[in-house]
């Protein structure tokens, strides 16, 4: 009797460990064969997705490649000729180390990138650049070049910018700095290249100093110029010529160019009635080149950075008559000869007022109340190494400035008491930095920033406001820098050093066409697909 119940009991054991058994091999069956769907399915969908891209118009696929980074698009460029060729062909800019044995890969180079339109060529100063060959080859591979950027290419002489330019006839900006060439290259190119708008020369070795210096310009270049940029030149004025007859100019900045500019300034104005923009640092100019610049009636930026020599007189004449000026940078070097008479004339004449920048200039209440009172539109202001700017011009300000938006204010005698004015004043403010002011404590910027949690204050950090209209100037050197306000004030962006040297902006764009091109170019295929199916 027992041993039946037993022998039962070891039968219903059996039977259920080969149920189990039968159970997980039905298990590890179901899923394998789900584990094989699933790859199936992957790699039907991935095939799919190969078929789409396969057929993407290769417009389409150059707009993917804008919006990627440098080496997004180097990746890509690996993945198929077809790749390789779109995401050469689609580049536009293009930045290349510019020393000698560059000269045997011209050929291949240029042949993967046969559409590019803005080219850098920079070298390191301790090279051995391109030379003249060099620089004939590229331009015969790019004889749509619009943008040149020519950094210490020392070797390429005078005949190889004329190669160039005979070429290059659409070119329409040029920027070359700490090149040999002389003046007869730089004509080179003004003869040869009617559309140029921009030109920007730096340091330029070749150029001859004194009277045996050869003139450059004007050319057939001067028609179309807008933009003209010196800087660091030892004989700036041979470029005279062109600047005479540009008449259609409308910026023209001088940095560190010698020789007296006062005596060519009336030619100028006399024949360039156009002009909007002049920046001018460490140049020779007294109130008579001043008196002169009055005489642009279209100004609407003046940037006077280190000209000892300009005084109250030159800045009344020109507020006087350029009654469009919008910007005003000062850097007056602390030699007192432009203060409170200057800037009255100022708030008196040039209402239109929206930026203004005083760096060692000691204005008063009376004169800055006046600006905050007249110039309604004020936005940005700064106040740099002033020894007369303390609480009570900074309570002027917050009381009267009922536009600003930015304030700076660096070295001067201001303590918490006028960060406390700044509490209840200024509407419109939304950034302050506070940088060397010994008397603002940083519980006093805590307290402002208590009291008005919306402000941005930076005390003493070193840090830069954003992107500046100065270019280079005494601004710049004390941290001071305003961004363009209206986006019709933002210049034509330099010669990027890679292919993703675009503006955020630019980047957006080509994101937003190429995801559009693709999102039209999907649905159309999809629904051929769906037609064809049906």
């Amino acid at each position: 009797m027992g041993q039946s119940v037993s022998t039962a009991k070891l039968t219903s054991r059996r039977d259920c460990n080969r149920s189990q058994r039968s159970k997980s091999k039905s298990t590890a069956l179901i899923g394998q064969m789900q584990a094989e769907e699933a790859e199936e399915v992957e790699r039907n969908s991935i095939d799919g997705l190969s078929d789409i891209i396969s057929v993407l118009p290769d417009e389409c696929l150059a707009c993917i490649f804008l919006s990627l980074t440098p080496g997004d698009r180097k990746r890509c460029s690996l993945v198929c000729r077809r790749w390789l060729r779109i995401e050469g062909q689609s580049r536009h800019r293009l930045s290349l180390n510019a020393q000698s044995d560059l000269h045997p890969l011209i050929p291949s180079i240029f042949s993967r990138f046969d559409a590019v339109t803005k080219l850098a060529l920079k070298c390191d100063r301790r090279s051995v650049s391109i030379g003249d060959e060099a620089l004939d080859q590229i331009s015969e591979h790019c004889r749509n070049l619009t943008r040149l950027k020519l950094r210490a290419c020392r070797d390429l002489t005078d005949a190889g910018m004329l190669a160039f330019a005979k070429n290059c006839k659409s070119l329409k900006k040029l920027s070359c700095g700490s090149c040999t060439f002389g003046a007869k290259g730089m004509n080179a190119v003004l003869d040869h290249c009617p559309a140029l708008e921009e030109l920007s020369v730096k340091r330029l070795r070749g150029i001859t100093d004194g009277a045996a210096a050869e003139p450059i310009g004007p050319g057939v270049a001067a028609a179309s110029l807008k933009s003209i940029c010196l800087k660091e030149l030892y004989n700036g004025q041979c470029f005279g010529p062109l600047i005479v007859g540009a008449k259609n100019l409308r910026s023209l900045k001088l940095f560190r160019c010698s020789g007296d500019w006062d005596k060519l300034f009336p030619l100028i104005v006399d024949r360039v009635t156009g002009i909007v923009e002049i920046h001018m640092e460490r140049i020779q100019v007294s109130d008579i080149g001043l008196t002169a610049i009055s005489n642009c009636l279209n100004l609407e930026i003046l940037h006077l950075v280190k000209t000892p020599e300009c005084t109250n007189v030159g800045l009344g004449s020109v507020a006087e008559k350029c009654r469009l000026l919008r910007k005003l940078h000062i850097d007056g070097w602390k030699a007192n000869r432009i203060g409170d008479q200057g800037l009255i004339a100022v708030a008196k004449s040039c209402l239109n007022l929206q930026e203004l920048v005083l760096i060692g200039v000691n204005p008063t209440k009376i004169s800055l109340e006046m600006l905050a009172s007249n110039c309604q539109n004020l936005e940005r202001l700064a106040l740099c190494g002033s020894d007369t700017v303390g609480d009570a011009e900074i309570s002027c300000i917050a009381l009267k400035c009922i536009a600003l938006k930015k304030l700076c204010i660096k070295s001067c005698p201001v303590s918490d008491n006028g960060m406390e004015a700044l509490a209840s004043g200024c509407p419109n403010l939304v950034k302050v930095k506070v940088k060397k002011c010994r008397g603002v404590t940083s519980e006093g910027v805590e307290w402002l920033r208590t009291n008005r949690g919306s402000l941005v204050i930076n005390l003493d950090t070193g840090e830069q406001l954003d992107a500046s209209g100065s270019d280079g100037g005494g601004a710049q050197d004390n941290g001071v820098e305003f961004p363009p306000m209206v986006a019709s004030q933002i210049g034509a962006p330099s010669i990027a050093s890679s292919s993703t040297g675009r503006s955020t902006s630019h980047k957006l764009l080509g994101l937003l066409s190429g995801m559009s091109l693709v999102a039209c170019t999907l649905r159309r295929f999809g629904n051929s697909n769906g037609s064809s199916q049906s």
